[in-house]
């Protein structure tokens, strides 16, 4: 059988990048799977959600929210600190780059490695890298939760951490008025789950409770289609359940009779793949992911860096 590729790097087909309107100036760009960014508008200002992985490809996505609105960026919010998110920030001029205090932290620690990790594993992401002047830094971070007010009648845009979940420092996005929610890459819609740098279990029981329990009726999440309607949005919710405590389910077994981790991936591979294994990066995760939740059951709790020499290591470790 012919290996198979690393991870993303033979994923080097364009996808179709569509901007959409959620509510009087509200916008999300979607990409098939790539992903996702968004911009809400304050009375005199934006407020822009994810950088892309490069100035480029920020650009780019800019060129497109420029054709509805002229606002200057006066706050840039990073939901996490993985490189395909935060190393286009230069582009967007913005006076305030906001993550959580745990993101920075995260940035200051690992962002050099995580910034080589993610361009050999999904190269096509990064839209000439040669214009990257840098790790991306916050200037305001917070806790728990930070209040932007969006003037005139359009309410306030809530910054909250919900719970550690696909790292350790995610935050979201949510405009209560509206009832929109930005997740990150705490909620995909029909793509599979990144869990590298995850805590699983907290993820899969509290956080989710979270941001369900807000009750939003359109959710951007970090991969896939937004979910319109309380149904859609519980559902891609669930869906996010559901893969993490597949996987906890079966690693957990394996683990707990002193198994190998490969024999968990296979296991893994094989109960999930049915029902996940056509959406987006379901092959460049999984190896990654079982890994770390390995790691979570033999007591790791702050999540090993990923390098380079670490991410092959594991792929030829587990696709052998």
């Amino acid at each position: 059988m012919a290996k198979k590729p690393f991870a993303s790097s033979a994923d080097l087909g364009e996808k179709k990048e569509t901007l959409e309107v959620l509510a009087d100036g509200v916008y999300a760009l979607t990409a098939e799977g790539d992903p996702n960014v968004g911009a809400i508008e304050g009375e005199d200002f934006l407020v822009a959600i994810e950088a892309r992985a490069t100035p480029k490809a920020a650009r780019d996505w800019l060129a497109m929210l420029r054709e509805h609105t002229d606002k200057p960026v006066k706050y840039l919010v990073l939901t996490h600190y993985h490189a395909v998110r935060v190393l286009g920030a230069s582009a967007f001029d913005a006076q305030n780059i906001i993550t959580s205090d745990v993101t920075r932290t995260l940035i200051e620690e690992r962002g050099m490695q995580d910034w080589a990790s993610e361009f050999g594993r999904m190269p096509r992401l990064f839209r000439e890298p040669e214009g990257i002047p840098g790790l991306t830094h916050p200037t305001i971070t917070f806790n728990d939760r930070l209040t932007i007010p969006l003037g005139g009648d359009r309410g306030d845009l809530e910054l909250r951490f919900c719970g550690r979940g696909h790292t350790a420092g995610d935050i979201i996005a949510w405009l209560p008025r509206q009832k929109i929610l930005y997740t990150g890459d705490l909620v995909e819609a029909e793509a599979a789950l990144y869990t590298g740098d995850a805590s699983h279990f907290d993820w899969s029981s509290t956080t989710l409770d979270n941001l369900k329990a807000l009750e939003a009726e359109q959710l951007v999440g970090g991969r896939g289609a937004v979910a319109r309607g309380r149904e859609a949005v519980d559902a891609a919710i669930e869906q996010t359940r559901g893969f993490l405590l597949d996987m906890i389910q079966i690693v957990s077994e394996v683990h707990g009779r002193k198994g190998s981790l490969k024999e968990a991936f296979e296991k893994t591979y094989a109960h999930l793949y049915p029902k996940f294994g056509q959406w987006p990066i379901f092959e460049h995760c999984l190896p990654f992911d079982v890994q770390r939740l390995w790691d979570e059951l033999d007591g790791i709790d702050w999540g090993r860096i990923w390098t380079a020499e670490r991410d092959q290591e594991v792929w030829d470790q587990l696709q052998d």
